[in-house]
This record gives C-alpha cells, structure tokens and sequence, in this order.
C-alpha cells in the first residue's frame, strides 16, 4: 500500500517515525463492539466511584451497629486502605488509557470521558441512596458492577495496541476487526499502529529519569501539569468538605450535596458529550461552576492519548501518583486553610486556577481528531 515507503521518509531525528494519517471514516463498520467494551471497561470506573462516595453517608450508621470508632485495630484499617487505594489507583489510570486504546479518534474523546462521568454518577448515587438504604445494602449493591466488569472480561477484546506492542500479530488484527466490525478495512489503521510501535521498540525502555529527557519532556510535563492543575486547585478539600462549607454558608448541608451529586451527573453528561465537538482545550478553560465539564475528565482523556506506548506504563503511573498526592494534600490541607481564613482559602485556590489557565493556553495541544500515533509523534518530536 505504499505505506512503509512514505513513513520511512518521515523519520525524526529522534528516532521515532510520523505516521502517515489518513481519514479512516469511509471504511468503517459499526463499532457496537467499541460501545459495549467501553461499558464493560468503565464498569471499573463506576466500582472507583462506589468506594469514594460509599463512607460519607454510611460512617455513622456503621459506627453505631458495630461500635467502632475506625477500626477493631490498626492492621484492619490499613489493610483496607491499601486494598480500596490499590483498586481505585488502578482504576483511575487503566480504564481510561485502555478506552483511548480500542476508540476510534472521532470516539475517543467522548467515551474517555464516560470514565469520569462514571466515577461522578457512582459518587451521587452512593450518596443519595446511602442516605435512604442500610449501609449493608449499599454496600451490596457495590458488588453489581464489580460482577459485570469480571463476567465481561471474558467477552471483550484486548487492546490491539497492546497486542501489537508484545508481537501478538495475529490476535491483534483480529482484536482491531472486532472493535471495527467485520466489513471495515482495517488496513491501514494497522498499518498505521504496527509502524508506529515498530519505530519505538527501536528505541531503549526508559527508566524513569529517562522520561525527562527532550524526547519525553513535553508529553510528561503535560501530563503531570494536568494533574497539579486538577488536585492542587482545591477540587477535593471542596468536595469531601461540602457538607461543612454548605454549613457555614448558611445553607443546608443534605439539601447542598444532593443537589450537588445532581449537578455532577448532569454536567459530566454534557462533558462527555462536547468534548469530540469542543476539543479538550476549551474545556480545560472552566472550572468550579463546571468542573466536572472541564477539568474533572480532561486532564485523564488527554494523559491516556499523549504517552508513546513504550513509555505509557511508566509516565502514566508517574502522573497518577502526582495526582493522588496532590489529591490527599489538598484534602489534608483544607481544614488548616479555613481554620486560617475561609475567604483566603477559595483566594488561593483561585490563584492556583489561573496558572492552570495559562498553563492550559501555552502548553497544552488540541488532540481532537487525531489518531493516537499522529498525536504522540507531534508532541514528542
């Protein structure tokens, strides 16, 4: 197809070849495989969301039926801890990048997206009906999705990318025709993902200071940057704090988070749904009134398409570490900021946001309509 002799002359300097990116639209099938692996994926992410929301409404009750303060002992707690920390850690990196992994680029954005609208939906409906059902029965029907992501795990298609980086020639053209449909041409998306992956096997596995190097540079700084923005903005103290800033305004507490976890699922919604029309950077541009639209899903869509795949495990784990850390220091710090000045708190954070703003203006790239190998050889070159 020609394909071999275009991309050789494209070769940069740092080794890694740009693909020749062609519209693929034509040759399409139905992608209900697509839709329904995604469901099946973000299944996980609604799990992610079922622990977060789960203790908020239940901590007294649970409290008070076993008589505990937090734990029998502090192995039981932590051991909790670690097991719920390691799932939800996982969660937050894996669904999203393996989203970004089996979607077409005219896709990707909107059902990347459906992992934080997941995660939001599963917090709001925990709240509400924690306050309704017994934290038992909560905590059961927790288990649904749970059951369905394992049950489809079976039935799913790996990622071809992933198939295609281990060597697995064959089972990655057959995962690419199921997520495609049988009467697409997959050809040159394989061609495509094949020569790509094949110019960065060339190059050495990076350890981890190697992502610092002018080859990575851009791409990691975008990703960790995404993620200082999102957590270090205030979003969490926010958030686990609601009922006690809904309190001190005067407000009521039950009635300001349930219409909150309302909102939440609304905007996130509209979110998934703009975000392939919009582009990423727009929405990136909002924040509180609408974070959930912007930058609650955005910085997870675009950490998941800009990784090369040789250095996505590694840079893709670095990011979600920073975002985790910077989400228990802004929870840890919350209570110290209002105790020292409430209105002084939301002022830093708005500081925060406004760096964020321009970081977003000056560094961040528009990925709307681009195939993952297009994407990450321009922001890599």
């Amino acid at each position: 197809m020609g394909i071999k002799e275009d991309v050789e002359d494209g070769v940069k300097k740092n080794g890694i070849r740009e693909p020749l990116i062609s519209d693929h639209a034509s040759n399409k099938g139905h992608p209900w495989m697509v839709y329904f692996t995604t469901l099946v994926a973000v299944c996980g992410s609604y799990e992610f969301g079922t622990c977060a929301g789960y203790s908020s409404p239940t901590q007294d009750a649970i409290r008070t039926d076993l008589g505990l303060s937090l734990a029998e002992g502090p192995i039981p707690l932590d051991i909790g801890r670690l097991a719920t920390g390691y799932g939800m850690g996982s969660f937050s990196y894996v669904v999203p990048v393996f989203i970004a992994e089996i979607a077409p680029k005219e896709l990707r954005g909107a059902l990347t997206a459906l992992n934080q609208f997941m995660i939001c939906g599963a917090v709001s409906v925990s709240f509400v009906i924690g306050n309704v059902l017994p934290w038992r029965t909560l905590a059961l029907i927790g288990l649904i999705p749970t059951g369905v992501l394992l049950l489809g795990l079976f039935i799913i298609p790996e990622s071809p990318r992933w198939l295609a980086k281990r060597g697995r020639g064959k089972e990655f053209e057959a995962a690419l025709r199921t997520l495609r449909g049988k009467d697409a041409d997959i050809s040159q998306e394989a061609d495509e993902i094949q020569d790509y992956i094949t110019s960065l096997e060339q190059l050495p596995k990076p350890k981890l200071l190697e992502l610092f190097q002018t080859r990575y540079l851009r791409s990691v700084t975008i990703g960790i940057g995404l993620m200082v923005c999102q957590q270090f903005g205030g979003i969490n103290g926010i958030c686990f704090y609601l009922s006690s800033i809904f309190e001190l305004a005067g407000f009521s507490a039950f009635a300001g988070t349930v219409i909150y976890a309302c909102l939440q699922i609304v905007i996130t919604g509209l979110g998934a749904a703009l975000i392939d029309k919009a582009g990423r950077k727009p929405l990136l541009l909002v924040y509180i009134g609408s974070f959930s639209l912007g930058m609650g899903a955005v910085p997870w869509v675009v950490m998941s398409e800009i990784f090369p795949i040789n250095i996505k495990g590694l840079a893709g784990s670095v990011a979600t570490l920073v975002n985790w850390f910077g989400a228990w220091l802004c929870s840890y710090t919350f209570n110290f900021l209002m105790s020292w000045s409430s209105y002084g708190t939301f002022i830093v954070y708005a500081a925060i946001n406004a760096v964020a703003i321009v970081f977003i203006i000056v560094v961040v790239p528009e990925t709307k309509g681009k195939s993952l190998e297009e994407l990450q050889a321009s922001i890599n070159a």
